[in-house]
């Protein structure tokens, strides 16, 4: 999928701390790819920080608790309130390839969006994960939904936080008729229900 107003990506160092998020913006919805990548050097402490037991592998449950720390990080805004991110799915290489530097973790979340009006919302982003060490990317990708339309991305000079404009444009007025005559249809069979229920007791 193409994103909108990407910035370029430089080459990952050996004691960096790789973190990008890719945010998809639906009108009632927000999902987040979040991918972190510890360099060589930095492997083996990022591997030691999830893998609690010491016992050389990472559990799941280990994994999961990984994530919420993750995610206890992030922050999500509409229009300066903000909304509460969800869990997702966990995706962990193994862990050779963390200490190869070529292992990413990829966590995925989202975020309900309270009913918004037609016009002009800005979704705001925040990223305090492990600070230390950490070269940080965000971008918003193209909409799916032809009702969002992006109209800018501004960022902080470290990409830990990124402020999204965007138009909400009113849905088509087909998609409210259709929406009235299925509830129409729902309560039609719903009353024809009740009415047999009630005179099958007769």
């Amino acid at each position: 999928m193409v994103i909108v107003g990407g910035t370029g990506v430089s080459a990952h160092r050996i004691d960096e701390y790789l973190q990008a998020a890719l945010l998809s913006i639906d009108p009632g919805r927000v999902e987040i790819e979040f991918d972190v990548t510890p360099g060589i050097a930095l492997a083996d402490a990022v591997l030691a920080d999830i893998d609690r037991n010491r016992d050389g592998s990472l559990s799941a449950e280990e994994q999961r608790a990984y994530g919420r720390l993750v995610l206890s990080a992030l922050e999500l805004e509409i229009d300066g309130t903000r909304v509460p991110l969800q869990p997702g799915s966990v995706s962990f290489p193994e862990a050779g390839a963390v200490r190869r530097g070529e292992g990413t973790v990829r966590l995925q979340s989202s975020a309900m969006l309270p009913r918004l009006s037609d016009g002009v919302h800005q979704l705001r982003f925040r990223n305090r994960h492990h600070p230390a060490r950490s070269v940080y990317l965000a971008n918003a990708l193209a909409p799916r939904s032809h009702r969002i339309v992006i109209t800018a991305q501004r960022r902080d000079a470290d990409q830990t936080e990124l402020a999204v404009e965007y138009i909400l444009r009113a849905a088509p007025a087909g998609s409210t008729v259709a929406w009235l005559l299925g509830s129409l249809a729902g309560v039609t069979v719903l009353s024809a229900l009740l009415l047999r229920r009630r005179n099958g007791y007769h």
